[in-house]
């Protein structure tokens, strides 16, 4: 174990699919870059499903909070902040389960966790310095999702609006939409111009007090 002599300054990124967490997520590492600032993707942390066939993959529910394996999200986060470095797991789209690689992540004065869910657990939460939620209009993040799912995970268009309206968009309402209510900042137009600014102005005053510990 490594030992850090201050205390890592942990900002959670959460929003519904295609409201840009990941533009500010992308925009805080590429303002401090990777040796000040370490990025914990929860896509990564969906549940091993080798267990499972193909088709069972498929069919299940990913925008559920039980689609996640929290215990192990929670730990990775925990260790980070203790100066350890952790091996993420890597989780494949086009298989619907985790790859056989890891994503090494060292531990950094900063650590972004980005996901649907990133304020929905409490253990989590309790980790954070800041809670950030990107609020953007549905039909954008639909059009994003669909743009994306058909790009970079090869989907149909009929099965991302499938998907979208049996699971999407009424988990969305169910579970992501309040989490905000445990946000510190919430991202009203997505992730615009002048909110990331101000996001990485806070960060890079986090930065400039990092002292070590007496």
């Amino acid at each position: 174990m490594n030992t850090i002599s201050f205390q890592p300054f942990v900002i959670g990124v959460a929003g519904g699919s295609g409201s840009g967490k990941s533009t500010v997520s992308q925009q805080v590492l590429a303002s401090f870059g990777a040796d000040m600032v370490s990025v914990v993707m929860q896509d990564d942390y969906y549940c091993d499903q080798t267990h499972l066939s193909p088709e069972v993959r498929r069919q299940q529910n990913y925008d559920h909070p039980q689609a996640f394996e929290w215990p192990l999200l929670v730990q990775h986060i925990q260790a980070l902040r203790n100066g350890e470095a952790i091996e993420m797991p890597e989780y494949d789209f086009t298989l619907h389960n985790r790859s056989n690689r890891t994503i090494p992540v060292k531990p950094a004065p900063v650590i972004v966790i980005e996901g649907l869910f990133a304020l929905y657990d409490e253990d989590l939460r309790n980790m954070m310095s800041l809670k950030i939620f990107v609020d953007t209009a549905s039909d954008v993040r639909f059009i994003r999702r669909m743009q994306r799912d058909i790009t970079e995970r090869g989907r149909s268009v009929e099965s991302v609006i499938e998907q979208y309206l049996e699971t999407v968009r009424p988990m969305h309402k169910q579970f992501i939409e309040p989490t905000k209510r445990n946000a510190d900042v919430i991202l009203p137009h997505g992730a615009n111009g002048p909110a990331v600014d101000m996001i990485t102005a806070k960060v890079a005053s986090v930065i400039g007090r990092l002292k070590p510990a007496g």
